[in-house]
């Protein structure tokens, strides 16, 4: 796996060797052991997946302490732009924002560390989403933020009147810096 550093400490993004011919392609998608020594000792306890249309936006969500959570985020099916924002409040890079496409071409993961609210704009029709988690879902101390929040100022790769969101996504509170 060859690891891409971003601005931001500890979100990296993971590009695996992918051995592909003409049957098609295989590649290994995590190892403890690797991610251990080249990532984080983040170990992870639950694995999600999300099936979208295009147009959906997920997001921005975390956890609050005790709860939070560290995400390995990748695409089976499809695009995503992937977005996650530093609400680690003291950081260099608090309030900031960072995107990257991941796909099921490209085949890239996104890590994000504790410490981080995430989201995603789906850019296909029928993407498949996948995420795995160090943490279990605690309702009682999710967090979100708006997703189109001025303060932030995040592009989402798509026009507004594409846009999808859940109901509960339309309520999230705007960011506080």
């Amino acid at each position: 796996m060859h690891i891409i550093q971003t601005e931001m400490e500890g979100v990296v993004i993971i590009e695996p060797k992918v051995f592909g011919d003409d049957r098609g392609y295989f590649f290994e998608s995590f190892s403890q052991k690797e991610f251990k020594e080249k990532v984080s000792e983040t170990v992870f306890v639950q694995d999600n997946e999300s099936r979208s249309a295009y147009g959906v936006v997920r997001g921005l969500h975390f956890q609050k302490p005790p709860y939070a959570q560290a995400k390995l985020a990748r695409v089976v099916k499809g695009r995503v732009l992937d977005v996650v924002v530093d609400i680690r409040i003291g950081s260099a890079t608090y309030g900031q924002y960072l995107s990257t496409v991941l796909s099921g071409e490209n085949k890239r993961q996104l890590f994000i560390p504790r410490g981080f609210a995430h989201g995603y704009a789906v850019l296909e029709e029928g993407t498949i989403f996948q995420y795995k988690c160090d943490n279990y879902y605690a309702p009682g101390y999710e967090g979100a933020i708006l997703w189109n929040d001025p303060q932030l100022g995040i592009d989402w790769h798509l026009p507004p009147e594409d846009v999808i969101l859940s109901e509960k996504d339309r309520q999230n509170p705007p960011f506080q810096l």
